[in-house]
């Protein structure tokens, strides 16, 4: 077999021709490919095509082949999945972990890198069952590609036609090139918001969801990193294959960064710390007639605090601001001692919670002079790859 495998599976879409073309390119590009068809696909392309194109049996249902234990057998040798074309039925049925055909029996086996490709009707795209199950899927850790805008079946337009071959060849081969760069890497991460507490009822917080760290660590992992995720006060979920802390103060955060940070080659300190806490706590709740005031005390500078300890490690600091002041952007770089400060304007409420930021990077240079880049609204995931692919050029 190839030394690079790729597992090619096909749900049942009028877009299964196209990707007769995509196995192709594949195997120009040097993969071995293994093609997968869901049962409801052979209606549109049959076994013995896919069978004539890969150079390989084909099989659809864990019946056949058992002796082989298929499903667990290409889970193991297959070092990506390509998921095209994808239909709402077969989302969701991985979404929620099915397993009732050869193809989603692998899925649930493999911890491969997997790009799915969506192509259907634009009204079932837009459904909220599918958004939501696509968001899952993202939060897992999947790559799923946005479907063109054009023509499908019929006499619609809309957003839901299979994207170009050139286009998904491009996306694959940035996942593929970024597969494993992080190999060795211990990056530890935090993310959401702290909670100091006033009483056992109230608190100093602020609106951070933990979308930014989560999706860091998500990056760092699906890389080939060794990941620890230090998470305040967050609703989004562990994941397999991440080491997830969960905090709620800034002195607990505090407590479990020092105690990591000696053993990591990269720290994202993605997390919104409240600057100070409430000087007393109060056992009790503070009844309304009582709380005119409170005395507030500073927290600790976590990244400064590490920062200066900092021996090849590669610091990546955030700073949330109502206005996107650059100047004031570079102090908070030099004065944290950090490598690359991620810096946006949060004034519009539409970062917290989003899927997608914007705003600017910074780099310190070993010529003393700061870099800056530019980053127009992208989501979250992308800004995650560009932040570990410039820390990457830091540790050399």
């Amino acid at each position: 077999m190839s030394a690079r495998e790729v597992v090619l599976g096909i749900g049942g879409g009028i877009a299964a021709y196209k990707s007769c073309e995509l196995l192709r390119r594949l195997q120009d590009a040097g993969f071995g490919v293994t093609v997968i068809p869901t049962p409801s696909s052979l209606h549109f392309v049959g076994k013995a095509t896919w069978e004539a194109l890969s150079g390989r049996a084909v099989t659809t249902t864990v019946w056949e082949r058992v002796d082989e234990v298929r499903h667990v057998h290409l889970a193991k040798v297959s070092e990506f999945n390509i998921i095209a074309p994808a239909t709402a039925d077969l989302i969701a049925r991985i979404a929620h972990g099915r397993a009732d055909d050869l193809l989603t029996n692998t899925l649930l086996a493999s911890k491969a890198p997997t790009l799915i490709v969506p192509a259907m009707h634009p009204a079932m795209w837009a459904n909220k069952a599918t958004q939501s199950n696509v968001s899952l899927l993202r939060d897992r850790g999947y790559v799923v590609m946005e479907p063109d805008h054009g023509r499908l079946t019929g006499s619609d337009i809309g957003v839901g036609r299979f994207p170009e071959t050139s286009h998904i060849v491009a996306t694959f081969k940035e996942m593929t090139d970024k597969a494993n760069d992080l190999s060795g890497i211990k990056v530890l991460v935090t993310a959401g918001g702290t909670r100091e507490m006033i009483d056992p009822i109230r608190f100093i917080g602020n609106n951070s969801s933990g979308r930014q760290g989560f999706a860091i660590a998500k990056a760092a992992m699906r890389r080939g990193a060794e990941v620890t995720l230090v998470l305040a006060n967050s609703t989004l979920p562990d994941l397999p294959g991440i080491t997830t802390v969960r905090v709620t103060s800034a002195d607990q955060m505090f407590a479990e960064v020092h105690s990591r940070f000696a053993l990591c080659d990269v720290i994202a300190m993605s997390a919104a710390v409240a600057d100070a806490r409430p000087a007393q706590y109060s056992d009790s709740k503070i009844k309304k007639g009582s709380l005119s005031s409170i005395e507030l005390t500073a927290n600790k500078d976590i990244i400064a605090s590490v920062a200066k300890d900092k021996k090849n490690q590669v610091v990546i600091a955030f700073a949330a601001e109502t206005t996107l002041d650059i100047e004031e952007g570079e102090r908070k770089l030099l004065a944290k001692s950090a490598d690359i400060l991620f810096l946006n304007d949060v004034s519009g409420s539409e970062i917290f919670g989003s899927d997608e930021t914007q705003g600017v990077i910074l780099t310190s240079q070993v010529s003393q002079s700061i870099e800056r880049v530019m980053v127009d609204r992208i989501s979250k995931d992308t800004l995650a790859d560009l932040l570990l692919d410039q820390a990457l050029n830091k540790l050399g």
